[in-house]
């Protein structure tokens, strides 16, 4: 199923079963969208990722930051982070997120995509430090990307594009039963910095 030209709907499930996506479509203006992309590119404090594959570390073309509300530690692909408080621009950004979502959260990973040739290959955000069927907002600036989910069991595949300025949200069980990925693509050029806000479950 391919959503590329649908209209949206906030309301409507992107998924036909076991989970729940909801895309907003674009929550920030162009004026808005040029701003946050651009103090986001200059201000966060960006860093290769890394990760632990094979008992091999692997460091990524894609950068890196984690922010939060407290000094919060995460750990996926074997690797652990520590948060950066809020900068002003993340508050801001989190704010109109959990107004339009309905959720609130209290941490932020970001990735910064160089150009499409940097994806992200299929995973799932089911890590023990997050709230268990929480919601996870994801916010995109610059080049508009393709985003594609897969089902674990039935490999049933949803696409959407995920413009710039815009708001997808997954809640419920979507991790549980779907994967979802960034597939590369040598057709884009610019950058996309994207935002997933999450809730981390405070030990």
């Amino acid at each position: 199923m391919k959503l590329f030209d649908e209209p949206f709907d906030p309301n409507k499930n992107l998924l036909p079963y076991d989970g729940q996506v909801q895309y907003h479509g674009r929550i920030f203006n162009d004026e808005q969208s040029s701003y946050f992309y651009n103090n986001l590119l200059n201000k966060i404090e960006w860093e290769h990722d890394k990760a632990i594959i094979f008992g091999k570390e692997i460091i990524t073309k894609r950068k890196v930051a984690w922010y939060a509300q407290k000094p919060f530690s995460y750990t996926y692909s074997k690797v652990t982070k520590y948060a950066t408080p809020w900068t002003a621009a993340l508050q801001r950004i989190k704010e109109e997120v959990e107004r339009k979502s309905g959720e609130t959260y209290n941490s932020c990973l970001l990735n910064l995509y160089h150009s499409g040739e940097e994806g992200m290959a299929w995973h799932s955000d089911g890590e023990k430090d997050l709230k268990k069927n929480g919601a996870i907002a994801s916010v995109s600036f610059g080049a508009e990307r393709k985003f594609t989910f897969k089902h674990k069991d039935s490999k049933e595949k949803v696409e959407v594009w995920l413009e710039n300025g815009s708001l997808l949200v997954m809640k419920g069980t979507t991790q549980n039963h779907w994967l979802h990925r960034l597939p590369p693509t040598k057709k884009i050029f610019s950058p996309r910095v994207n935002l997933t806000f999450r809730t981390i479950v405070d030990q």
